[in-house]
């Protein structure tokens, strides 16, 4: 009931600041989801930084404005206590309080002072708060948040009702809470602003059921708390779902993360899901920029390796303007099976997640394990790119298996989806899952989506890692077996086929023949009827020319 009350509480937070925005002609406006976010994650700031004071001095935990208490102690001790609280807490100063700002809010060119403090912070903090860009350029915490608000004599007004609203709530008592509350809290906030509809590079939001088979599925139950020191990347990441749910299967403190994304507002999306999930530590190695043209992570020369690697990359997309540049002697070995040509009719139809998965294929450390949302079309695809990726992972023994998910999984898009599992040390049997049958049909907006039960969820996970046979549903088939069938990873060419014996006498055996006749009949006289309507609509066109 505690939770369900704070959650309930920081959502009012999110549509109180959601509408001054529209109150100030900035409803769903581009610049809205700058100040959501940001003014956001300024209050987190301002009280994870109370929250850790109060555990580290007992004056401060006592006083009955804590304000006060940091504001009274000398630059020396203050220094200290910040330096006690360790990295996951922002650097800030006495003047940078909302209680401050909230003392000051009667100053004339509030909004000016408002705007400095927010860039000061950013400022401070910026070696460890930063996102930078492929190339080497930091983009900081905080904008200059009055400057959206397009009449400047409303500026001032705006800021004023902005530290209102923060200064009336609290986040200390949430900062106990677990994963699943925060996941909920950072969909909640992002909800508007994150969908892959528009623009030619869109933000992908990915499922949480999604998410959590594959974080279940590389990170079994059996092995947490045992997985530790390692790495977990994400190519594309977006606001970062797949990457929080694979570190949380780990460990928050046992995992590094590592990502990329050409959208520079998923990557601060996804620094903003850092923070909440207690993973600063990792936000230097978000890095905005083109990861096909432009790989930023590496050792030396050759692409960085990993331990864990999720995508949910874009299927299709126009990269015809640099497409050609990938075609050259040191990309040889990381597109192996080969780069997409251009589409002659259709240039936004270019296949880039195979690039991504190639790049992936390239980035796993040996022994290495990923998990990689598809389109369903490369698991059975005769020829080509998707084929040749296939026939690699098969002949390097490093496939785990396929999960086929029902369609509109993504209430987006109505491509059928599946999930990818690549083990570089899997030498045993490969487990295929159809789960395209399962779900229920919901409506989320205009749009129908399917929404797996938790039982379902839980059936697909434990048939994966129990590599368990189940009719219609899930088979453990060997390399050779896969390589019999064309490299074909679609579980229904391996489920058995069923026939279903019934004795019947020569009488009733006679009337199901002639019933298939008549059946045969009636289909043949369809098709004389047709053929000739069209012949006749032929000779009507021919004659009125």
């Amino acid at each position: 009931m505690v939770e369900q009350e704070f959650q309930k509480k920081t959502k009012e937070l999110i549509d109180s600041l959601k509408s001054i925005c529209a109150n100030y002609g900035l409803g769903n406006d581009g610049n809205e989801f700058k100040i959501i976010t940001q003014t956001f994650l300024y209050k987190f700031l301002n009280d994870k930084f109370a929250f850790e004071a109060k555990k580290i001095d007992q004056n401060i935990a006592k006083a009955e404005k804590w304000e006060e208490a940091l504001a009274s102690m000398s630059e020396d001790d203050l220094d200290m206590l910040q330096l006690q609280m360790g990295g996951d807490t922002a650097r800030l100063k006495p003047q940078h309080f909302i209680s401050y700002l909230f003392s000051q809010q009667n100053l004339a060119d509030f909004a000016k002072l408002f705007d400095d403090t927010l860039r000061d912070i950013a400022l401070t903090n910026n070696d460890v708060f930063a996102v930078k860009t492929d190339g080497g350029a930091k983009v900081v915490l905080f904008d200059r948040l009055s400057e959206y608000i397009a009449d400047e004599s409303k500026r001032d007004d705006f800021c004023r009702a902005i530290i209102n609203k923060l200064v009336e709530f609290s986040f200390e008592r949430i900062f106990t809470q677990k994963f699943d509350f925060y996941a909920t809290i950072f969909e909640y906030l992002i909800k508007d602003y994150n969908s892959n509809s528009g623009g030619k590079y869109a933000e992908y939001f990915t499922p949480h059921a999604v998410a959590r088979i594959m974080a279940e599925i590389l990170v079994p139950q059996a092995q947490r708390g045992k997985v530790k020191n390692v790495s977990c990347y994400d190519p594309s990441a977006g606001s970062g779902t797949l990457l929080m749910n694979v570190a949380h299967a780990i460990g928050e403190d046992r995992c590094s993360i590592y990502a990329q994304d050409i959208s520079q507002k998923s990557s601060n999306l996804l620094r903003l899901n850092l923070i909440l999930n207690n993973l600063v530590h990792s936000i230097p190695n978000v890095i905005q920029g083109n990861t096909i043209q432009y790989p930023y992570h590496k050792d030396g020369k050759e692409l960085k390796r990993f331990d864990y690697i999720v995508s949910n990359p874009p299927f299709k997309l126009d990269f015809s303007d640099f497409r050609d540049d990938l075609d050259s002697k040191e990309n040889k070995e990381r597109f192996f099976a080969g780069i997409p040509t251009v589409p002659k009719k259709k240039k936004e139809g270019m296949a880039i997640y195979q690039l991504f998965l190639q790049h992936i294929i390239a980035s796993l450390k040996p022994g290495g394990k990923a998990a990689v949302v598809v389109p369903t079309g490369f698991i059975t695809a005769q020829s080509g790119i998707d084929k040749r990726i296939r026939e690699h992972l098969v002949k390097n023994e490093m496939l785990a298996g396929v999960v086929s998910m029902p369609s509109n999984i993504f209430a987006t898009t109505g491509t059928n989806v599946s999930i990818l599992f690549i083990d570089d040390s899997n030498d045993g049997d490969v487990v295929l899952v159809d789960a395209s049958n399962l779900g229920e049909k919901v409506k989320d907006g205009k749009n129908q989506k399917t929404v797996l039960t938790q039982a379902e969820e839980r059936q697909i996970i434990d048939v994966f890692n129990t590599k368990k046979t189940v009719d219609d549903l899930s088979v453990a088939v060997s390399y050779d077996e896969i390589e019999a069938k064309n490299y074909s990873l679609s579980a229904g060419q391996y489920f058995d086929v069923k026939i279903e014996y019934v004795d019947i006498t020569p009488e009733q055996f006679a009337e199901k023949m002639q019933g298939f006749t008549r059946n045969l009949d009636g289909l043949f006289k369809q098709s004389r009827e047709l053929e000739t309507d069209i012949k006749k609509q032929m000779a009507g066109l021919i004659f009125n020319d």
